[in-house]
């Protein structure tokens, strides 16, 4: 008998994840119709940017605010202010979405992990949800920052430690990531112009509870592992400028993905007795074609294994923590999933670094 079989009777189980989506929404080609004239007048060969935002493979995304409202937005506070705002509001649709769907109350929360990389506010959004939502006054609050993909895979990770430890409690992974504030309409360089291609805004909450509170019930969280790549600083990140975030994305992402995630999985499950032909649903963060190429390839996945990934990029692009989030959600209630059956959840972002969370439904 291995050892996965046996499962640690601590796990946290995942009870449901609400997905929110702003109202206003732009298909691929309103936006690239919008940025040609910014680009036209500052580069020579606008069919090529037009390129890559095709080639990213996203038909549309979902904004934060209408598509004709961006150009009022000069400055770093500007933007700042209204992902505040607009991130508060969304963050609130999703936690009332999640906890219904769990069949919970605000009252029975005990700690929020509030994860974003796309603003910065102090009080934390989850200060602000506290009030909005009237969490008990002794709920524990972890804001998560500069994790940038990885955080939606890792905040599960984060939550699952606390739950062993506090078994009787409920936590709450809340992402909201509103990337189309960070956008910098002056930087033509290539990073920037994927970045403007491939990101979208969203926000989702996974409601976990401990193995000894009422009513847990779903896939539980067996074990997570992380690995952190020395020296690759400047593969994903932000340079903080005067007007924001502006994106450092290196071309070496899918290579990194092809030399590592294959011996990182396999040890990761070999840890726990398994191998990848015991993973019965794959939950990846929908990094964009060619890093999702990279983890087919580089894992010899079946062609259909990342079908939610590959679709959840097509529908709303990536966004960032979010969009692992989205996959886990899309997973728990489309997979028929089987008691028994093995998940894996994996991500990578800043740092540069891989998040990993095996299930187990």
């Amino acid at each position: 008998m291995n050892s996965a079989t046996v499962q640690d009777p601590r796990s946290p189980f995942i009870r449901f994840v609400g997905r929110a989506l702003p109202p206003h929404y732009a298909s691929q080609e309103q936006l690239i119709e919008a940025l040609r004239g910014l680009w036209a007048t500052r580069h020579f060969n606008i069919e090529r940017l037009e390129e890559l935002h095709r080639a990213v493979q996203v038909g549309g995304r979902h904004l934060a605010i209408p598509l004709e409202e961006y150009d009022a937005l000069k400055t770093f506070q500007q933007r700042n202010d209204t992902f505040i705002r607009e991130g508060t509001v969304l963050s609130e649709a999703v936690v009332r979405q999640a906890l219904v769907g769990a069949g919970l109350t605000p009252e029975d929360v005990d700690h929020v992990f509030f994860i974003t990389v796309t603003g910065i506010s102090t009080p934390s959004i989850d200060a602000r949800l506290a009030n909005r939502l009237s969490f008990r006054e002794d709920f524990k609050r972890t804001p998560i920052f500069g994790l940038g993909c990885v955080a939606g895979t890792a905040g599960v990770a984060r939550a699952a430690d606390y739950l062993r430890a506090f078994p009787t409690h409920t936590a709450l992974v809340v992402s909201t990531e509103l990337c189309s504030l960070t956008l910098q309409r002056e930087d033509l360089s290539i990073p920037n112009i994927i970045a403007s291609g491939l990101f979208g805004d969203g926000a989702a909450c996974a409601v976990l509870r401990g193995a000894e509170a009422p009513d847990a019930r779903g896939p539980r969280v067996v074990a997570s592992r992380s690995v952190f790549y020395r020296d690759t600083e400047r593969i994903m990140g932000w340079d903080v400028v005067d007007s924001g975030f502006k994106v450092v994305l290196s071309a070496k992402v899918p290579q990194l993905v092809k030399d590592h995630i294959r011996g990182n999985v396999d040890g990761f499950l070999a840890s726990h007795g398994l191998k990848r032909e015991d993973i019965r649903h794959w939950v990846a963060h929908t990094g964009g074609p060619k890093v999702l190429q990279s983890f087919e390839e580089a894992l010899e996945l079946p062609s259909d294994a990342l079908a939610r990934s590959w679709a959840s990029l097509r529908e709303v692009g990536n966004l960032s923590s979010a969009s692992v989030l989205f996959v886990l959600g899309e997973t728990l209630e489309q997979a028929g999933a089987k008691p028994g059956d093995y998940g894996l959840m994996m991500a990578l972002g800043p740092g540069f670094c891989a998040e990993m969370v095996l299930l187990q439904w």
